[in-house]
């Protein structure tokens, strides 16, 4: 990170203040910006000539460059970056938009049906792709569980979790268990650990296995052959709102770019690690270009923020669009909809 702030502490005021004007029209109008513009917006009394060398100087710092076919130039990822971290000016969300937000993300809807919801949000209020990660089920603390056996030897789980939620998992058991056994594991689970997270049970289950007494055995061995099943961590996944507004973006009008795109979206992971690379850091991060470590997203920014609830990360929410964004307005957006998602999904302390 060092050696960016560098770049933006060498820039005399004049220079920033170019830097800052060009790249902010740019976002506005997607056309190179030349310096005839720059002279009648930057504010500036220097002339034409003093314009023109400084804007020499900052594509010799890979600031900008110079499209062939146009006397103009255009920000760099670096120059994206500078913009970014120094010399940008962020404002809060405006009030209706944070209302909105509110009001479409109320509390007490369910965990699945609230993520959707704010990735729907994410694309909707910035025309990007919205994207958020889904929190990995063992943090959340669980309610109840039911057992139903299928066949000679595959068992039903219903696990009913404190947010409303219910998973179904199918899992194999290596000897057949009967209906009775069944629900005296059921029981046994229900009263032991209800409220308390996933990851959590199956350490205490093992320890009290370990200084057993015998006629406990039996149970707790079953209970543990059978939770080390169903209490294993689910898929993480994440959820994509709004792809198809790309097909719109004027940089992205390669339909090869386009296509190499939408296959990172369908494949997930990859996204889904650089979210996950974001989960520890507080407050929004962003990744420009190369940044990324994904080809595809190559001329793209992701802009992310961690949502918490009750003290705990449970995801990564974000926007991705092209690095041609503006910046000012969709960092608050992201801030915001991180907070009032956070605050949905944390317990009523009523």
């Amino acid at each position: 990170m060092g050696h960016r702030s560098s770049a933006s502490d060498d820039l005399d005021p004049r220079a920033r203040q170019l830097l800052r004007t060009l790249i902010g029209r740019y976002i506005r109008d997607g056309e190179p910006v030349g310096s005839q513009t720059l002279a009648r917006h930057a504010g500036l009394a220097v002339s034409p000539a003093t314009i023109r060398n400084i804007l020499s100087d900052l594509e010799d710092a890979g600031l900008l460059s110079a499209p062939h076919t146009s006397a103009g130039r255009v920000p760099t990822a670096q120059g994206y970056r500078l913009f970014v971290d120094s010399l940008l000016q962020v404002k809060p969300l405006p009030d209706g938009e944070l209302a909105r937000l509110r009001g479409e993300l109320p509390a007490g809807s369910g965990t699945q049906a609230l993520l959707g919801s704010t990735s729907e949000l994410l694309s909707a209020m910035t025309h990007f792709v919205g994207v958020v990660s889904l929190p990995r089920r063992e943090q959340f603390a669980f309610r109840r569980i039911d057992f139903v056996p299928l066949d000679a030897q595959r068992v039903l789980a219903i696990l009913v979790f404190a947010d409303n939620e219910v998973q179904n998992r199918i899992i194999q058991t290596r000897r057949p268990f009967d209906a009775g056994e069944l629900e005296q594991v059921a029981n046994y689970l229900n009263s032991q650990f209800a409220g308390r997270a996933l990851a959590d049970i199956r350490g205490s289950l093992l320890h009290e296995l370990k200084s057993a007494r015998s006629e406990m055995e039996s149970l707790l061995a079953h209970s543990v052959e059978l939770a080390e099943q169903v209490l294993v961590p689910g898929q993480d996944d994440m959820l994509l709102a709004g792809q198809t507004r790309l097909m719109g973006v004027q940089d992205l009008a390669d339909l090869d770019r386009l296509r190499e795109l939408f296959e990172a979206f369908a494949r997930k992971r990859e996204i889904l690690q650089l979210l996950e690379r974001t989960i520890q850091a507080p407050g929004v991060r962003i990744f420009i270009g190369e940044e990324t470590g994904l080809a595809p997203l190559e001329g793209m920014s992701l802009v992310t923020a961690p949502y918490v609830a009750a003290g705990q990360v449970l995801g990564v929410l974000g926007v991705i669009g092209p690095s041609r964004m503006a910046y000012d307005r969709v960092i608050p957006v992201v801030q915001a909809a991180a907070d009032v998602l956070g605050d949905a999904l944390s317990p009523d302390p009523g």
